[in-house]
């Protein structure tokens, strides 16, 4: 259930430019624009860049005023947009864990553009069901988790057990937030290859729930 609306309360606002760490001046101009509701990913899925979108999903959540609330008292959605030809998988469940906690009190309201592909796919699919948007000529792209090991036999053992684990977790979690089988996902990353889906195949297979400009959008 979304949260509710909570008493407004005056606090002592910051400039956001007279602060010179880059999450500094996010919270307080979040903090000062409660009416801002929209993040984007737009390129690689890397540490720095999902620590931003985590501090801003705890902000517009927790640090949310009174203006955040919509008329039913609910907060308002979070627009998520997303272009991306993917990246780290442990950045990727970073933003995905903290994406499940927050749905149970602000619907996030994904929207793929241009590209989605590798770690991207995920997070379109983990948006709030029935609020996953993609646009016509957005290209999707699944595969299977890269492996870049190197070194002394154990060790790359040890790398492709971790490798085999972390491909099993990204299965499982599409298997949850689609309409894809473990069967038919292992399947297609089994074949070693970029496998790329319309934005119609996205709908189909559950990965989003609406093509933006479509009747159905």
């Amino acid at each position: 259930m979304p949260r509710k609306k909570k008493e407004e309360t005056k606090e002592d606002t910051v400039e956001p430019e007279s602060l010179k760490d880059p999450l500094e001046q996010l919270e307080a101009l979040m903090s000062a624009t409660p009416d801002l509701r929209t993040m984007m990913l737009y390129g690689e899925v890397e540490e720095e860049k999902i620590q931003e979108l985590i501090v801003g999903l705890i902000m517009l959540t927790e640090g949310a005023t009174a203006k955040a609330y919509g008329e039913d008292g609910y907060l308002k959605p979070i627009n998520f947009y997303i272009s991306t030809y993917g990246g780290a998988a442990d950045d990727m469940f970073a933003l995905y864990d903290v994406m499940n906690v927050v749905k149970p009190s602000c619907d996030i309201q994904t929207i793929g553009i241009g590209k989605v592909m590798s770690a991207g796919v995920l997070l379109l699919a983990a948006g709030t069901k029935g609020k996953r948007y993609i646009t016509k000529h957005c290209r999707v792209m699944i595969h299977s988790v890269a492996a870049g090991a190197g070194g002394q036999m154990h060790n790359l053992e040890n790398e492709m057990k971790a490798i085999k684990n972390l491909q099993d977790e990204y299965i499982n979690a599409l298997v949850a937030n689609t309409e894809l089988t473990k069967r038919q996902l292992t399947k297609i990353l089994d074949r070693k290859v970029n496998v790329y889906l319309t934005a119609e195949e996205a709908i189909e297979y559950g990965i989003a729930d609406h093509i933006l400009g479509s009747e159905d959008g």
